[in-house]
Formats: structure tokens, sequence, C-alpha cells
């Protein structure tokens, strides 16, 4: 694994830092699944992790929440808590599990309290500022991946050691 050197407007997901970074963003969210806008925010958060493209969680008044319904199960996070997921009902198509949220996060993530993230690799198109997001490797991790991240991303074959 060698660092990607980022060239001027980009990020590196290499000086990203461990724990992870919570900030707000302006940039334009928007997420599509089967002909439908499931969501577009100008008041996203992303959370930046060392190895890892940017997680953007989406305030609910901005995501079309009578899309979704809890879906069983969770998991833990060491950062962010308990996490609920969500499945995706858009007329005849069901997509499970497609993103998720933490009722209850630390102190360091409360401003993403039910704010709900998407796994961009379950969607038919994630987009920010009008450039289309490509999912982070794998499919444990929920990362999009633009223009002005370079990596190499932790999630593919080979990387859970990182």
């Amino acid at each position: 694994m060698e660092r990607i050197e980022p060239k001027p407007g980009q990020e590196s997901v290499w000086d990203y830092p461990r724990p992870p970074r919570l900030e707000p963003t302006s940039r334009q969210i928007r997420i599509e699944c089967a002909g439908e806008v499931i969501a577009s925010t100008n008041g996203a958060y992303r959370v930046l992790e060392t190895s890892h493209p940017p997680v953007y969680y989406l305030p609910p008044a901005d995501v079309r929440m009578e899309l979704l319904t809890r879906a069983s199960g969770s998991s833990f996070c060491e950062w962010k808590g308990h996490a609920g997921y969500y499945d995706l009902v858009v007329g005849e198509r069901t997509v499970s599990k497609a993103a998720w949220f933490y009722a209850k996060p630390p102190r360091a993530f409360l401003p993403i309290a039910n704010y709900v993230a998407f796994y961009p690799s379950k969607m038919d198109a994630c987009y920010v500022d009008g450039e289309l997001a490509v999912a982070q490797p794998g499919d444990f991790y929920g990362g999009w991946i633009t223009s002005d991240i370079v990596g190499p991303f932790k999630g593919g074959a080979g990387t859970w050691g990182w």
C-alpha cells in the first residue's frame, strides 16, 4: 500500500484522523434510487477517518423518510456507538439495509444523532455537488469516492489489516 499524493484541490484519506473527525458540509448531496430522488441536502455532515473516503450523514428532514422502514439488526462502531439500519422501499423495489443511523452517539458525534447515511453501493446514484460518487470498495463501509479524494481506500480485498 502506497499513499497517493493529492494534487491541488484534493484530499488524501491518509491525512484524515483516527479517531474520525465530524465536519459539516454545505456541498449538495443527492441520492437516487429506482427513478426517485431519495434525499437532497446542503446540510449534511461528513465523517473523515484514516484510509476511508467520506461518509455523508443527512438530516432526516431532507430524506424521504416515508420510504425507509427500520430493518432488523444493529452494529457497533467504537467511535459512534450503536447503529440501526433502514430498508428502502421505492415502489416494487426493496433495498435491504440501504442506510444506517446512530440514535444515541457519544458527545463528539451528537450532531449526527438520527441523521441518515446511505450505502452508495446500494443506490442507483449518489452525487456530491453534481459529481457521481463511486462506492468505497467492499460491502462493510459506506464511503463516497469523488475526484477530490485520493487513497488507496480501505475496504477492498486484502485491506482489513490496515
